[in-house]
């Protein structure tokens, strides 16, 4: 915006940059840009704080508009292969109970209790056998059958595949 004497002016309307960093907030977004005209709002957060930069739009390409760098994401720890829960040919004769997903297998309930089911325990069909978890989100793995437990395949929180074989029900 020009004024009489030719100045470049820029009168920001503080509702629109109230309503941007709300947009900001209430869609936990990083950043956010309006353009109009000669006049460009950016309202950025970081450390959870938003904070607005003005910028007209005809900066010389020369100079970008400065941008928040993003934390850098730690890497993955790398899972030895023998740990994924590999299918193997069951040693126990019996029916496998396979993994129905990808996930971290626990034999307990909870940390420093019984496990479900152990070897040579009689179990009915719809018993719970162990838990997956799974994003976050506990998934118990039913008895398919009624039967023995012959063989337990998994340790406890040991990471699983999908179709990977966690027990043996004879």
């Amino acid at each position: 915006m020009a004024s009489s004497d030719g100045k470049s002016q820029t009168a920001i309307d503080p509702r629109l940059v109230r309503k941007l960093a709300d947009i900001l907030h209430a869609t936990e977004l990083t950043e956010i840009e309006v353009e109009h005209g000669e006049l460009k709002i950016r309202v950025a957060r970081k450390s959870g704080k938003p904070q607005m930069v003005m910028a007209p739009t005809t900066m010389p390409s020369a100079m970008p508009t400065p941008m928040p760098s993003l934390p850098e994401m730690p890497a993955a720890p790398a899972m030895p292969a023998a740990d994924v829960g590999t299918p193997e040919a069951p040693v126990a004769e019996g029916d496998v109970v396979n993994s129905p997903m990808v996930g971290t297998a626990y034999l307990q309930p909870e940390p420093g209790s019984d496990p479900f089911v152990s070897v040579g325990d009689q179990v009915k069909e719809g018993q719970t056998l162990l838990i997956v978890e799974a994003m976050k989100t506990m998934n118990p793995i039913p008895a398919p059958k009624s039967g023995v437990i012959k063989e337990i395949m998994v340790g406890d929180a040991d990471p699983v595949e999908f179709g990977a074989p966690l027990m043996v029900i004879g």
